[in-house]
């Protein structure tokens, strides 16, 4: 194998998969990336066994071939060459020779024929969308999903398809965030799936703001996404979703409007000396007026104050700080509601103008 490509072109197709590719891997080919050269061009894919990304780089090839080569060390030889550089890979024996100028470089290389593919990807719904309907979607809910949690279907995101929209959920337990668009897709029946958490980082990472459109396939246990230059194959998380809709309250007694921006400020501002572990912040309302306190286990204290809209019956209540941030945070508009039914009562976040997203934030003893 042997092949000439341009440093912009083969540096651009690296850092689009090397996002899959973990530091600690059980299979030493797992931190490589599999190099076809072929008919002018590049394709190279990354993989965790649960997670696959394909991508292709414009290059100039004197002999085709196939070889898997340590991704993190080529991506760092490509980084550190020149802009307008231009690079030569030849397979030699059981090793590649990358060359560039005057700058030379010689990796261990493994196989293609060791190479693990996903499972074979069995037929599903197929469904278009704008690419940027997808990535507003996920920026604002893929904050909410949890981390490690033995529950493993909350360590995920739930994609719900109707014909008639789209939506997207994430919790931890701790809290919740939703958020939907209208679409009309051609599915014969609702379907949802819980997309594991990596995938969904990565799905963040990729995806731009174009009105592009892309296709995605939902089967029994994969999601495939067409994107320009790019295939995104992940296995799906086997295991049913909570009942999200009944933890979100339907007809709280007590609002709140506030401008968003002047809460979240206030906020972080108070945030400062909350307790490290807990990150606890109170909220006392009353006539118009919002008191934020919190205090840390070396009994220092923050307190700020803020003018707000709210007739409702004064209450304090606790939460956490970083869960109200990130939900005001996932907002665009410039003022929010924040309704509550009590002091024990979860709290329900939505941007006004905007009915499309909720977030739904559990109550903290404080």
């Amino acid at each position: 194998m042997q092949f000439t490509v341009q440093r912009r072109d083969i540096l651009s197709a690296l850092q689009t998969v090397i996002g899959v590719v973990e530091r600690r891997q059980t299979m030493p080919i797992l931190s490589n990336v599999l190099i076809k050269s072929e008919n002018n061009q590049l394709t190279l894919t990354a993989t965790d066994l649960e997670l696959e990304l394909v991508t292709h780089a414009p290059a100039v090839i004197e002999n085709p071939g196939a070889i898997a080569v340590p991704a993190r060390k080529l991506l760092d030889i490509c980084r550190g060459l020149p802009d307008d550089a231009e690079i030569q890979c030849t397979l030699d024996g059981a090793q590649t020779r990358v060359q560039s100028g005057r700058s030379r470089f010689t990796l261990a290389t493994l196989s293609a024929n060791d190479w693990p593919h996903l499972d074979e990807v069995e037929s599903g719904e197929a469904i278009t969308l704008p690419e940027s309907m997808l990535k507003q979607l996920l920026d604002r809910t893929h904050f909410a999903m949890a981390q490690q949690d033995v529950r493993y279907y909350l360590n995920g995101l739930l994609l719900a398809l109707r014909s008639d929209r789209i939506r997207c959920v994430a919790t931890d337990g701790h809290r919740l965030a939703l958020s939907e668009a209208a679409l009309d897709l051609d599915i014969s029946e609702a379907t949802q799936a819980i997309v594991p958490r990596k995938a969904v980082t990565e799905l963040v990472r990729l995806l731009g703001n174009s009105e592009a459109e892309i296709t995605v396939w939902l089967s029994n246990k994969h999601l495939r996404l067409q994107l320009p230059g790019l295939s995104f194959t992940t296995k799906l998380i086997d295991g049913r979703f909570p009942d999200y809709e009944r933890v979100i309250p339907d007809d709280p007694q007590n609002q709140m409007t506030a401008p968003r921006d002047t809460i979240r400020q206030a906020l972080s501002r108070t945030a400062i000396l909350s307790n490290e572990k807990f990150g606890g912040v109170r909220l006392s309302l009353s006539e118009h007026t919002l008191k934020l306190q919190a205090q840390n286990v070396e009994r220092e204290e923050a307190e700020d104050e803020i003018e707000v809209s709210y007739d409702g019956q004064p209450m304090e209540i606790g939460f956490n700080v970083t869960y109200l941030l990130d939900a005001l945070g996932a907002m665009t508009q410039e003022e929010f509601t924040l309704s509550l039914s009590g002091p024990d009562s979860s709290g329900l976040l939505q941007a006004i103008g905007d009915d499309s997203s909720r977030y739904v934030v559990m109550p903290m003893r404080l």
